[in-house]
């Protein structure tokens, strides 16, 4: 699939902080997620620093790892807790 100039949504931070944030509030390692959802450890650790764009079956995975609810994980922070711009892609 070519690639398109459009900037990464911001969403894809909020995620990747809130994963970040649930899994160690539980007390998770990324390990632990990792073996609960099925996706290797440093590609959670990629999509918690907002690196990695995510499909809607991987989030759901990721989710239910962590025992939350999808939308909480996709919960905008208040405006002063959101990222000024996405992490460039690599």
């Amino acid at each position: 699939m070519p690639k398109t100039n459009r900037s990464p949504s911001p969403l894809r931070a909020v995620f990747g902080a809130n994963l970040r944030a649930v899994r160690k509030d539980r007390g998770l390692s990324i390990f632990d997620v990792a073996f609960q959802s099925k996706i290797d450890w440093s590609y959670i650790s990629q999509i918690e620093r907002g690196q990695r764009n995510v499909g809607i079956d991987m989030l759901d995975a990721l989710a239910q790892a962590v025992g939350v609810p999808l939308i909480e994980l996709l919960a905008q922070p208040a405006a002063q807790d959101l990222p000024e711009k996405p992490p460039a892609e690599e």
